[in-house]
This record gives C-alpha cells, sequence and structure tokens, in this order.
C-alpha cells in the first residue's frame, strides 16, 4: 500500500493492519486514543488512531467522522497547518504524518498571525453542523445564532457542570461558584460574531513541526469565541513562547477591551471537561478560575 492507494481505497487500511502488511510503530495518541505510525510501501508516513481494543465500552457513533470534520473545516481557512485527512472510518482516522520539530519563537509568531486569521475565516453559528465531542464526552453543536454569552453558558459551562457534580468531583462552594458565573454570564461582556475555533487548543494540541511550523491536531472544531483559543493555550503550562503567540495575534487581529480579565471565564469550560473525566483533581483549577472570572467582572464593571 502507497498513499495514492490509500487516498483511492482508504477502507482498505483495517485490513492491511489486520494482515500486518504494513509497518506499524507506536507513538503517543494523547490520554484516549491508541496511535502508531504507519511506514507506506512507497516511504509515507501516516499518523493513525484508533479506539482502545481494552476500552471498557466502545467510540461513540460519529467519533472520529466529528473529528475529520473539524480538521477538513479548519484546514479549509488555508491560515494555519493542519494535518491532511487521509482515511475517516468509524473505527480509525488516520492523518498525513507530521515530523516533530522543537518550538522556535518565529513559529510561534507565524502561528499567532495565522490563528488570527482562521478565526477571521468565521462560521455561520455557534456550534457546527457535525456532532460534537471534546475529549470522549458529548459536546452539544446544535447551530445557535447567539448572542454569545448565553450560548457559552448553555452549551459550554452548564452540561460539565451538571457532569462532574453528577459524578461526585464538584461540589457544595466549588459548584455554586460556578452556577454565580452561569448567572452573571451577561456581565462579562466581550460578546463577538461566531470565529472559527479549534475548541481544544491546550498546549498539547499544538504539534511544533520539523518545518518550523506549528500544526494544529485533535480539534473539538466549531464555530465559538476565538478568545477561547487563545485562553486555552495558557492552560497546563501555557504554549511555549506564549507571549510572542498573543502578540503576533494582537498585530493581525486587537481583541477587545478586556480580554484578559475574561481569561478564567474561557477556561471554565475545558476545565470542566477535565472535572467531568477525570474528577476531582481539577477541583481546585475550576474554583480557581471561577472566582477570578468573577473578580475580572466586577473590576471590569468598576473601569467601565
Amino acid at each position: 500500500m502507497d498513499l495514492a492507494y490509500l487516498r483511492a481505497h482508504p477502507e482498505h487500511l483495517p485490513t492491511f493492519l489486520t494482515h500486518q502488511r504494513i509497518r506499524e510503530t507506536p507513538v503517543s495518541g494523547g490520554s484516549i486514543c491508541a496511535a502508531s505510525r504507519l511506514t507506506l510501501d512507497d516511504g509515507h508516513s501516516v499518523f493513525a488512531k484508533s479506539w482502545p481494543e481494552r476500552s471498557a465500552r466502545p467510540a461513540p457513533d460519529d467519533f472520529f467522522a466529528t473529528e475529520a470534520a473539524g480538521l477538513r473545516w479548519l484546514r479549509e481557512a488555508g491560515t494555519v497547518p493542519v494535518p491532511e485527512v487521509l482515511v475517516a472510518l468509524p473505527e480509525l482516522l488516520a492523518l498525513d504524518w507530521v515530523e516533530p520539530g522543537e518550538p522556535t519563537p518565529e513559529a510561534a509568531e507565524a502561528f499567532g498571525r495565522g490563528l488570527a486569521g482562521l478565526h477571521r475565516a468565521g462560521a455561520p453559528a455557534f456550534g457546527a453542523r457535525w456532532a460534537g465531542f471534546i475529549g470522549s464526552l458529548p459536546q452539544d453543536n446544535t447551530p445557535d445564532p447567539g448572542p454569545w454569552p448565553a450560548w457559552f453558558a448553555r452549551c459550554r459551562l452548564l452540561p460539565y457542570l451538571r457532569m462532574s457534580v453528577d459524578g461526585g468531583a464538584l461540589a457544595g462552594e466549588a459548584a455554586a461558584v460556578v452556577e454565580r458565573v452561569v448567572d452573571r454570564i451577561g456581565d462579562f461582556g466581550g460578546d463577538e460574531p461566531p470565529a472559527r475555533v479549534h475548541g481544544d487548543l491546550w498546549p498539547g494540541n499544538l504539534l511544533w513541526g520539523a518545518d518550523d511550523r506549528v500544526w494544529l491536531v485533535d480539534p473539538a472544531a466549531h464555530g465559538g469565541h476565538r478568545e477561547t483559543d487563545l485562553a486555552q493555550l495558557s492552560l497546563f503550562g501555557g504554549a511555549p513562547h506564549l507571549d510572542r503567540v498573543l502578540d503576533a495575534y494582537q498585530e493581525a487581529w486587537p481583541l477587545a477591551d478586556g480580554w484578559r480579565e475574561r481569561v478564567p471565564l474561557h477556561q471554565l469550560h475545558l476545565l470542566l471537561v477535565h472535572t467531568a473525566i477525570f474528577g476531582p483533581a481539577y477541583a481546585d483549577a475550576v474554583v480557581a478560575a471561577a472566582r477570578a472570572a468573577l473578580a475580572g467582572s466586577r473590576r471590569a464593571t468598576v473601569d467601565g
């Protein structure tokens, strides 16, 4: 099997893998999927990911189709490198291989400008025309005209707050402080039309390539708020050269007043996803973000 054959017959890839007719090297696939590097007969490499065979439950319906749709939609903008989708099957996703490299300030600046261009490409509504997932959890992508604050509270905060409470990760004051953020969602400002966002842009979903470019992987792509992508970049240690990314972004498309105060609000979505999936280990981070969001809202109100 070479690349031309794979493009013409993507449905044959599982058969070739089953019969060990492709060299397969395990690689990191994140916390959810099993992943490998496939070397084709023409020497071309492919990144393949699949639902773990030992998982207690099967892959959700449309799990890989959703990721493929998001990758193609981001790639269509032509602003930030996104791997080509070669195979999208119910049990398997295969992408063109990106050779890893080292983070550089130059790549960070180019990424910041490209990310601004991606966001400017826009979306017809909040949400998307495909089903949504964030990690292994469902995410409501029902297209919605907005405004953004009500949509964000209803579709990006409350569902994962409920999951976190039901799973025992959040209770009492921890849940109450998030509820206060939801109740005051209209006070934070920053309402904008839907941008074309990656949707799960923590630093681990940036692939710094050997070609000195930053590639986007593992999206939860949809129409959302551009500040959400930027806020997620500073989570979990922050992306390398984040100051260069933000400065270049600001030069290409300046952010609205008060965006720094809204960073914890936008981070709250992904942090709640983490308490919903991984439990109380992330509860302190959720509470800290919610309290910081409320404090930032009060400062913005006084300054305004």
